[in-house]
């Protein structure tokens, strides 16, 4: 460890935001990085702990410590490489992740874990930054084809690995962009595009062939694939939203939290969403709006809205409110429920916890209200307060509930692939194959809705294992 006494002379130190008052009147990022000597100084509070439990809190398995060390040596560089052995895309993770490894972080247990996600991200934008980042152009071809489909994280660290093992990939993608949820689902205030749009550039001098605005199941067939291809990988996402199933539901003024974070992030790129959009154009403006949903998508709108003029915003949650601190005896390393407060949140927002929607109140087809009451739970099982009901103004009910798997018709109809017990797509994480020996499944196709950190992981353990089908062995890490 480069300075065995650094988690003892320094406290936490993280990247500071923009003053809210300014940050809200713009959709670019926003976080302030912190300079050189302070990232080094934080670097050297990693104790390189025998047992590195950040290790197993990461997904990806970032081999933390020892980019912790090079940093604080200043071999940004050696970091740079220790950062990709494990993670296609730290640039993503060091943005939008919700940082599991520094929950596991053994510091946590006294609330002073290291800043790991800001030094990864400093390093890999260092890495940009110095032109380090380049090409890894495979010098042997197989003669293999593979098609991935689905551009999301875990379809673009999939294609990436085959094609530096040599293989054809050919990425589709059925909007006209490449980045699934990356691209259209996460604000750019929080990931600016044209951190996606460099990658692409590196993946094709890659040998990866990108086709967008092709939905496979409607534009060409899986079993054309089948034919046209060695393997076929699915990394579709879980795109089928969670409905709320209660009278006014059908009412315009409802809408999912994809089609509003979609069109807004069409606006910054300069498109006209509205000749795109099959509802018509939908905005927060003047509105009071209500966000159904306190997970990470719900505050995405609450951001949202906020920038886009709106005249209140409150989201509201089914669940009791968490607590403001964990149990750490109980739940260290493991990734803990307490309450967390966004970016987004802090720039103007109330939240109400435990609270059941009944009904949507409109007038003339436009929403006026949400009726709803307040509740309890017992023994694991939710109960009504009687006498709490009340009633929410809104004009725009965003509902940011989860969603129920990968959309059925068309792709996974097509493919005639088994489905597990939730719904999506059935494949182990030993070689992500699934009832059709041919095609394999990665990311929120297969586990469900999930982290973007999750969803690299699974697109890497997948190509290797197609790597393996076609070749019979892999050199591409798990």
């Amino acid at each position: 460890m480069g300075k065995e006494t650094g988690f003892l002379e320094l406290d936490r130190q993280d990247r500071t935001y923009a003053d809210a008052s300014e940050r809200v009147k713009h959709y670019k990022e926003f976080v302030i990085p912190q300079p050189e000597p302070a990232l080094k100084a934080q670097a050297s509070r990693c104790m390189n702990c025998g047992i590195p439990y950040c290790h197993n809190g990461c997904p990806v398995n970032n081999i933390i410590p020892d980019w912790n060390h090079l940093v604080y040596e200043g071999d940004w560089q050696s970091a740079l490489e220790v950062l990709h052995s494990t993670n296609n895309f730290p640039e993503f993770t060091g943005r939008i992740c919700p940082a599991p490894c520094e929950a596991s972080c053994t510091l946590n247990i006294t609330d002073q874990p290291v800043t790991i996600k800001s030094i990864e991200c400093a390093i890999v934008d260092k890495g940009w930054e110095n032109g380090w980042i380049v090409p890894q152009v495979p010098t042997r071809r197989t003669g293999k084809s593979v098609a991935v489909v689905g551009s999301g994280p875990a379809g673009m660290a999939a294609a990436q690995q085959l094609a530096r093992a040599g293989h054809s990939v050919t990425l589709f993608e059925k909007a006209d962009r490449v980045g699934g949820l990356l691209r259209y689902g996460i604000p750019d205030f929080k990931l600016e595009k044209h951190l996606i749009n460099r990658r692409i550039v590196q993946m094709e001098a890659e040998g990866v062939q990108f086709r967008t605005s092709t939905e496979i199941g409607v534009t060409i067939s899986v079993a054309s694939l089948k034919e046209n291809f060695d393997a076929v990988v699915l990394s579709g996402g879980a795109e089928d939203p969670r409905p709320l199933e209660i009278p006014g539901f059908e009412l315009p003024g409802v809408r999912f939290a994809m089609e509003f974070l979609t069109q807004q992030n069409k606006r910054n790129a300069g498109d006209d969403e509205i000749r795109a959009a099959p509802r018509g154009s939908l905005t927060a403006t003047g509105k009071h709006v209500v966000v159904i949903g306190g997970g990470d998508t719900g505050s995405d709108c609450v951001g949202t809205s906020i920038r886009q003029g709106a005249a209140s915003v409150t989201q509201i949650e089914i669940m009791p409110k968490p607590p403001a601190k964990e149990d750490k005896a109980l739940t260290w390393p493991d990734w803990p429920m307490k309450l967390r407060t966004s970016s987004s949140h802090e720039e103007g927002c109330e939240r109400d916890w435990a609270i059941l929607t009944k009904r949507v109140a409109g007038t003339d087809g436009q929403v006026t209200g949400l009726d709803c009451v307040r509740v309890e739970w017992v023994g694991g099982k939710m109960q009504e307060i009687a006498g709490s009901e009340f009633t929410l103004k809104a004009d725009l009910i965003l509902l940011a509930m989860g969603f129920l798997g990968p959309k059925k018709q068309g792709l996974v109809d097509q493919a005639g692939v088994s489905l597990d017990a939730r719904g999506n797509v059935a494949a182990n994480v030993v070689d992500y194959r699934t009832s059709d020996p041919k095609i394999f499944a990665c990311g929120d196709m297969r586990r469900g809705q999930s982290l973007v950190v999750w969803a690299i992981r699974e697109g890497r353990q997948a190509a290797r294992a197609v790597d393996e089908m076609l070749m019979g062995s892999s050199e591409l890490p798990r």
